[in-house]
């Protein structure tokens, strides 16, 4: 494959000036939490988008897709740009180019050609990975502050445009991460504790081949879980000030984590909530417990360990969270019959990939096992290094002069 830079020089008839480049995620545990503003572990991973561009001296953006997979687009900088119609992948270009012109008063904008290699509608984020390189590449030409933690905040907020109420775990590990760690993401205030994977350690990530679209059809879906986390939390600390819990009022929910451990939590729950609204804050409070235990496990090496703590995060979101399908379920019995450690669902789940733990000497039967028994009925060998491959910890989003 040709990069972009080449189809620039097709396109626009000179050469590029600047490559930007921001790579996708896999969460690695901490589902749907940090909405919630609780912490998340999760890794950047080799594919990325890149973006070979030239700045321009005036506000429009026209940016190009290598190979033709989504349609160019252009558009005028400036504050309260209106997006394009639900699940339009421009609104992700917008989204950044909105935040920046609202905060900063931007006013450059550029000619640009966009490569990905990160799977559409997977759950690897390469929607927060377009959010970011579009932004990186504003705020440079642009000269605005681009400290990665900084950046990642307004990006959050960008990304809010296209409708989809998300937390920061994306926008922060595409931009802040380092080779070869994870990275414990806290919120209020952002702050990002790098963890080295071990060397043996392998995360595989598996596709189900089911379009998980948080801009489309999912949106509803998503943003109802977020609600109902906000309903369950509202209800809570009602309750606990009522019944005079704790000394002082607990509004969020790491404050209420902080505050009592898991088992007193869901003990007062179960007297406070009922139904989806039970369910929604079981996981969130579980999954937040599983994220602190699995830092210490990668610290200690402990495979097995976290790899059960994957195991009990995938069942959390099947049946608290509801986010989880048929084919996700299959996939993580498929890795664990090949001798994973522990796989779950990764990302906002209705489907798009899983991510399963290995070492390095079982990790060539688990991708055996995965090949033989759920891609080669479906799909023989189609794509099948797309779909199935070893994720790499890798650095943060960058920009460089070409």
């Amino acid at each position: 494959m040709i990069g972009p830079e080449e189809v620039f020089e097709e396109t626009f008839g000179v050469p590029p000036t600047l490559l930007v480049r921001a790579p996708g995620r896999v969460n690695l545990i901490g589902e749907h939490i940090d909405y919630n503003d609780l912490p998340v572990f999760p890794m950047a991973l080799q594919r990325e988008v890149r973006i070979a561009l030239r700045p321009r001296e005036d506000g429009t953006i026209v940016l190009h897709s290598s190979g033709g997979i989504f349609p160019p687009i252009e558009f005028e900088i400036e504050p309260g740009i209106e997006p394009w119609e639900k699940g339009a992948w421009g609104n992700y270009v917008k989204a950044p180019a909105n935040e920046l012109a609202e905060r900063f008063a931007i006013g450059r904008g550029f000619d640009g050609v966009l490569q990905s290699d990160i799977p559409v509608a997977a759950g690897l984020s390469s929607s927060s990975a377009i959010v970011n390189a579009v932004g990186l590449a504003l705020a440079h030409i642009n000269e605005v502050s681009t400290e990665p933690r900084e950046l990642a905040a307004v990006m959050a907020d960008a990304e809010r445009f296209v409708g989809t109420r998300g937390g920061g775990m994306d926008q922060t590990i595409s931009l802040g991460a380092r080779d070869r760690c994870a990275a414990r993401i806290s919120f209020r205030p952002l702050r990002l504790r790098h963890v080295a994977v071990p060397d043996d350690w392998r995360f595989i990530v598996a596709d189900s081949g089911e379009v998980a679209e948080k801009s489309g059809r999912l949106q509803a879906e998503y943003n109802r879980r977020r609600s109902e986390c906000d309903e369950a939390l509202r209800i809570m600390t009602g309750h606990l000030t009522a019944h005079d819990v704790t000394d002082t009022p607990l509004t969020s929910y790491p404050e209420l984590c902080a505050a009592l451990d898991v088992h007193r939590l869901m003990g007062i729950a179960e007297e406070a909530l009922q139904g989806n609204l039970l369910r929604r804050f079981r996981h969130a409070v579980t999954e937040a417990a599983r994220v602190e235990e699995a830092v210490d496990r990668m610290l200690g090496g402990d495979l097995r360990g976290f790899g059960a703590l994957m195991d009990a995060s995938h069942a959390s979101l099947k049946s608290d969270y509801g986010v989880s399908s048929t084919a996700l379920d299959e996939l993580v019995a498929v890795a664990k019959e090949g001798g994973a450690a522990g796989a779950r669902l990764t990302g906002a789940g209705f489907g798009g990939c899983v991510v399963a733990l290995a070492d390095r000497w079982t990790v060539g039967e688990v991708l055996e096992t995965l090949a033989a028994a759920y891609y080669e009925p479906r799909y023989q060998a189609d794509r099948l290094e797309e779909r199935l491959f070893v994720a790499v910890p890798t650095r943060g989003a960058s920009i460089r002069a070409i």
